[in-house]
């Protein structure tokens, strides 16, 4: 399974980017708002840190501006991969830029039938929002189940199951035993993978007892 860290944050990146974990960077319009910086900049400067995909989504809903702006974004580096919304002229654009040799990731997909479309459309990622769905009471993991079972039966579907919305540790660990390829969460997500209270317990007794040998291993 691939990580993929769900932020526009370039410090926070490059932060996470030394523990050698982080696969990829998706961002979206949100995001980049939140940051306040130029989305250009910003893509540019989180491509030269991660060299795995980087999703930069299209402003546009349209879809010959859609295009205009994938081009754009996909001309900033070779890593980026478009997002583009899982629309009718999103999954045209997502066609097209496809068929020229563009990564593409299919965001905001909440139906198996949906992530069929992007499947057929060319999409290199499909982007479920699990914690969207468990939101309004449905059972976001299901989803996930639903979509990875299916594109097993295809083997022309090349289209990675890219997990998004993720919430805490245990969607993590849901969606690795349910096969999916990639999730994406925030930094605060990834962190608390590394915690449990046995852990600490047990460091802080082997540091005890090894402070009484009076040893030094350098």
């Amino acid at each position: 399974m691939k990580f993929f860290i769900d932020t526009a944050e370039v410090a926070e990146i490059k932060a996470l980017a030394d523990t050698g974990l982080v696969d990829g960077v998706t961002t979206n319009p949100s995001l980049i708002a939140k940051s306040g910086r130029n989305i250009l900049d910003v893509i540019c400067e989180i491509c030269d840190i991660i060299p795995g995909p980087i999703s930069a989504e299209v402003g546009a809903t349209d879809y010959e501006t859609m295009l205009a702006e994938g081009r754009k974004l996909a001309g900033l580096r070779p890593n980026v991969a478009v997002k583009v919304p899982l629309t009718p002229d999103g999954l045209k654009v997502c066609k097209a830029l496809s068929d020229d040799g563009t990564m593409v990731n299919v965001t905001l997909c909440f139906s198996a039938n949906q992530a069929i479309l992007a499947a057929k459309a060319g999409a290199a990622f499909i982007s479920p929002f699990v914690g969207r769905l468990d939101d309004i009471g449905q059972d976001g993991m299901q989803l996930i189940s639903d979509i990875v079972e299916i594109y097993a039966q295809y083997p022309d579907f090349t289209t990675d199951v890219l997990v998004a919305s993720v919430r805490s540790p245990m969607h993590v660990t849901d969606a690795a035993r349910l096969g999916a390829h990639v999730v994406t969460m925030p930094a605060s997500v990834l962190r608390q993978m590394y915690q449990h209270p046995l852990t600490d317990k047990g460091l802080a007794t082997f540091c005890a007892d090894w402070a009484k040998t009076g040893q030094s291993i350098l």
